[in-house]
């Protein structure tokens, strides 16, 4: 069965930082690659970081420095580290997968995933 699970969202001041879980069913965690996007209020979902299964990152530029993508096989579980967040990052953040490889320009596309799960609040008080 095909399962995404996110968790670690909550209210953080600004500067502060938080650690996003998903954890994956086996098959899932299995996908070639892996992904984070967010959602605000009134905005489309945007891309925030992928890893592929060799261990490459891609991330969104304004996030740069700041997350951190990883993947524990053992735990079939993906994280996002996220250091100084801003009020600005506040949103619904979502984890996804895509069962195989596909080109590191498409990494951004949302319709390129298979698999999201449910989502996690993630709120930044100025």
């Amino acid at each position: 069965q095909v399962q995404l699970v996110e968790s670690g969202g909550g209210l953080v001041q600004a500067g502060g930082s938080l650690r996003l879980s998903c954890a994956a069913s086996r098959r899932t965690f299995s996908s070639n690659t892996m992904g984070w996007f967010r959602q605000a209020p009134g905005k489309e979902r945007d891309f925030v970081a992928a890893i592929r299964s060799g261990g490459i990152t891609y991330y969104k530029d304004s996030v740069k420095g700041r997350f951190t993508i990883s993947r524990d096989s053992a735990r079939n579980t993906l994280y996002l580290q996220m250091n100084g967040l801003k009020p600005e990052d506040t949103a619904v953040y979502y984890c996804a997968a895509r069962l195989t490889p596909t080109s590191y320009d498409t990494l951004g596309r949302r319709e390129i995933y298979d698999y999201w799960g449910q989502g996690t609040q993630v709120t930044v008080s100025s």
